[in-house]
């Protein structure tokens, strides 16, 4: 276990110490240390938690959802064995709902979560009963394709930060300032590790990559070429790659400083949706395409959804207008959140993109 993440105590005293004694560590070690332990240590979603995701706010995320891989599935020919894989499956939301709407066309997977959080497995054991539990995709069965799913899961893994200094391409690193833990300019050159089109940029651009992320797409992609299956990300993210941190922090549904409380606050960073989908491409998956949350769920029919939800409880169709709005707006998640989907090479095309 790592020096600061195995030890009791404030998390911020412990990256003091660790600094003081080693020098500065870097953004990808600091980011994953805080939301290990962030995770670990409780229930991050709803009102009373620091975040809210789209599963949470209507059923009718997940059944699109459900509905999405079951429409694959169909039409791939109804494979069986076939495994319902979620990674960070949240309160198990998203898999509950999901599952209930494929269950009606006659999907019926086995079904796997991929989580560590301690805190977490028994809201998801009371939403999917029948769910297995894994630390890694590794174990989960490879015989019969994979249907898996991953909402908010990317944009929590750590980040390797590069910033143009005066001297050259610098890795973005943490260092301590006055008592406070601050963002520093490492001392290893490092114009090499940046993409040769980016290199001639102006002092203070960053480059972001997400060693973690790029990794799980990999080896999703490989599952799927050798197994069959399709897979569907969402996350708040950008399409192309481009200059700029977007690293942040959220506590109690607000935006607040990433370096004043980690372990205390949820760390993340916008997702390059642009590059994951070669790394998958040079894998052998199919790519399916990237699109914003809101045009992909009024492409699978949202409003449709929506409206016989309203017809069936009047009572409740302000509710579900609103929820429905939050969802597709681009003023709300409609646009920041984006869609990427992956299949395996001899599968069928997706719907919505």
């Amino acid at each position: 276990m790592s020096e600061a993440g195995g030890a009791d105590g404030p998390l911020p005293d412990l990256f003091a110490r660790l600094i003081a004694n080693t020098g500065p560590i870097s953004l990808q070690y600091y980011m994953g240390e805080a939301n290990a332990r962030y995770y670990a240590s409780r229930d991050p979603l709803g009102a009373a938690g620091d975040f809210v995701t789209a599963p949470e706010i209507s059923q009718m995320f997940g059944e699109l959802v459900g509905l999405w891989l079951t429409d694959l599935w169909a039409r791939a020919g109804r494979i069986a064995p076939v495994h319902y894989v979620e990674l960070g499956p949240g309160r198990g939301t998203l898999a509950r709902d999901a599952l209930a709407a494929a269950r009606q066309h006659g999907l019926v997977p086995r079904v796997h979560f991929i989580e560590g959080s301690a805190a977490l497995k028994p809201l998801q054991l009371a939403a999917v009963p029948e769910a297995e539990w894994h630390h890694a995709l590794s174990s989960v069965p490879r015989n019969g394709p994979i249907l898996l799913v991953a909402n908010e899961f990317l944009d929590a893994l750590p980040i390797r930060q590069l910033v143009m200094t005066p001297q050259g391409w610098r890795e973005r690193m943490v260092g301590l300032e006055d008592g406070r833990l601050v963002p520093v300019a490492g001392t290893q050159p490092m114009d090499a590790a940046v993409p040769e089109a980016q290199r001639d940029a102006p002092e203070g651009a960053i480059v972001e990559t997400c060693p973690a992320a790029a990794a799980t797409v990999y080896e999703v992609a490989g599952r799927m070429v050798k197994q069959g299956g399709a897979a569907q990300y969402v996350d708040y993210a950008h399409a192309e790659p481009r200059f700029g941190s977007t690293f942040q922090a959220v506590r109690a549904h607000a935006m607040v400083d990433p370096f004043a409380t980690p372990g205390e606050a949820d760390l993340t960073a916008h997702v390059d949706f642009a590059t994951l989908a070669r790394v998958a491409q040079s894998r052998g998956a199919a790519c399916c395409g990237v699109t914003t949350q809101g045009d992909w769920l009024r492409a699978l029919g949202i409003d449709l959804r929506a409206q016989a939800l309203s017809k069936a409880a009047p009572d409740q169709a302000e509710a579900i207008e609103t929820a429905r709005t939050r969802l597709v707006e681009p003023a709300q998640m409609g646009a920041l959140f984006k869609v990427m989907g992956l299949t395996a090479p001899n599968w069928p095309e997706a719907a919505g993109f």
